[in-house]
């Protein structure tokens, strides 16, 4: 898997990809994360990228032709799967949706910034975009940390486990059951013995009902599907 990430902002990526599942991703050759610098592609002598808005109103919109020139020239070398846009309007983002990505193969996250991107850029060359949550970042690098991160780890050979991803939340449109490691009875507080009992039937339906009862409190909308 490729990911081309457009930023204004490279720097901010170094300490996450730096470091855990997307450091040992990229180690294994199963997923390579180029960070691209928009500015790059500007003409102008002061390497511009941003404007005023049509029509007036506070903050600043990114122009068209740097990100415009960007992506036709990374798309003349590499057919993409998805050009994402990370935008607080856009699709919300779901473990299901991370499952669908994880199958790509080349993507482009373009992040945005100040009062975001040019609308024209929306319509002719977005294919997709994404949300994190009903809530709005200072640009869209953060943002797309998350959804690189929430992809990566679900390729066949990222985790050392593979079978550890099949059982996180929301895979099967449930929250986890509880976990516990040792020791098994510390201070007073003991690991419920159906875990220490060795029957994999009877640990695999404590699990699920835990699961139920805990989707049940916390989220009990993921219940309606």
């Amino acid at each position: 898997m490729r990911i081309d990430i457009l930023t204004l902002f490279p720097e901010m990526f170094e300490g996450p990809f730096s470091h855990s599942i997307l450091k040992r991703a990229s180690e294994k050759g199963m997923a390579e994360v180029h960070l691209v610098n928009i500015r790059d592609w500007s003409t102008g002598k002061h390497k511009t990228v941003d404007d005023y808005a049509y029509g007036g109103g506070a903050g600043m919109v990114m122009m068209p032709e740097p990100i415009v020139h960007c992506i036709e020239d990374l798309s003349s070398k590499i057919t993409y799967d998805e050009i994402i846009y990370l935008s607080p309007d856009g699709e919300l983002l779901t473990q299901g949706l991370a499952n669908q990505l994880s199958l790509k193969q080349n993507m482009i996250f373009l992040c945005g910034h100040y009062k975001g991107i040019d609308e024209r850029i929306r319509g002719q060359y977005i294919t997709r975009e994404i949300s994190i949550g009903d809530y709005v970042l200072s640009g869209g690098e953060m943002a797309a940390v998350v959804l690189t991160d929430a992809i990566v780890r679900l390729i066949p050979g990222v985790l050392n486990d593979e079978t550890s991803a099949l059982s996180d939340s929301f895979q099967d449109g449930l929250l986890s059951p509880p976990v516990y490691t040792r020791p098994a009875d510390f201070r007073g507080l003991k690991v419920p013995d159906v875990l220490l009992s060795g029957n994999d039937k009877e640990i695999a339906r404590w699990r699920h009902e835990q699961s139920l009862e805990r989707t049940r409190l916390r989220r009990p909308d993921l219940l309606k599907d």
